[in-house]
């Protein structure tokens, strides 16, 4: 099954349903793509891809340190806003006939939920967090976690995730209310995949290479979310902690470089832990010294 037949598959909306509306909660979403994988994997970096030239904001080879005045070190970005679990968000525009994507939303409707104020930070880049590099992808959620731990970070829960993509004005793209190939490394066509070469050790390198169509770090300028964090949707999926645990402890966000639907809310459920895939990669997050406990917001009246 590819990317494409997975994104045919079974999904759920929450919230109240308008005309043609696209209700973007945490959003289940099938396999998005072939096989399962039961073995440990050895991560990846595909081979032959160009490395940005340097800015201010690489991070480089040095440990990240802890700046005074900074809630976080200085490879991650703070967090703090108010995640709402149930909204409407509602397409006004669609790509094309068949309205597969949304290529315009009108803003984003109030919250239909109590909401709760997180605080956290998050890595400023898909892992290895620097600046110009090439995001590791092959990865299982178990091999992502234990990596994230092994920084003394941790992997993202799924709503701290749609909280840094979305922002407080929670937007369906990091970058606005209008879908933007540009602006994001999303919408490429598909390549079929060699299934057999992508599981043999001896192949497994090459196969990923030849299906490569993601980019390095910070690339695309535009692809910054409105708490700073690039590259939150297309590029690679990234692998984060479904706080519900069901029907996995694992869940996929943000999309890839492909055709997909690469947007702040929708959640791909549909993997186990030991799934790992040549468009897979994930970030880290960690907690803010002293913050205070999350506390929740009830929903806005409605004025009818």
């Amino acid at each position: 099954m590819t990317r494409d037949d997975a994104e045919r598959g079974s999904a759920r909306a929450t919230g109240r349903t308008a005309s043609r509306a696209v209700l973007c909660g945490l959003v289940a979403l099938s396999a998005l793509s072939a096989g399962r994988a039961r073995s440990e994997e050895a991560a990846t970096t595909p081979a032959g891809t160009a490395t940005a030239a340097a800015t201010e904001e690489e991070v480089g080879e040095e440990a990240p340190v802890l700046v005074a005045g900074r809630a976080c070190p200085n490879d991650m970005v703070e967090v703090d806003g108010t995640f709402c679990p149930f909204l409407e968000q509602r397409c006004v525009r669609w790509t094309g006939p068949k309205k597969r994507r949304c290529a315009e939303f009108a803003k984003s409707g109030p919250c239909q939920t109590a909401s709760t104020r997180k605080r956290f930070c998050i890595d400023r880049y898909e892992y290895p967090n620097k600046f110009g590099a090439t995001p590791v992808v092959m990865k299982t959620w178990y091999a992502a976690k234990a990596t994230c731990e092994g920084l003394g970070k941790r992997l993202c829960t799924e709503s701290e995730w749609t909280l840094a993509c979305e922002g407080n004005e929670r937007l369906p793209y990091p970058y606005g209310l209008v879908r933007d190939s540009e602006a994001c490394n999303i919408d490429h066509e598909h390549i079929p995949v060699d299934e057999k070469a992508l599981r043999n050790p001896n192949k497994r390198d090459a196969e990923v290479a030849r299906l490569w169509q993601g980019e390095t770090s910070g690339a695309r300028e535009a692809c910054v979310s409105p708490f700073g964090v690039r590259d939150m949707t297309g590029n690679v999926d990234e692998w984060v902690v479904r706080e519900s645990g069901k029907p996995h402890h694992s869940a996929l966000k943000g999309g890839y470089w492909g055709y997909v639907r690469a947007m702040c809310r929708p959640v791909t459920q549909g993997h186990e832990e030991t799934f790992y895939y040549y468009q897979v990669g994930f970030r880290c997050c960690s907690e803010v010294a002293g913050a205070a406990s999350p506390t929740s917001t009830p929903p806005a009246q409605s004025k009818n």
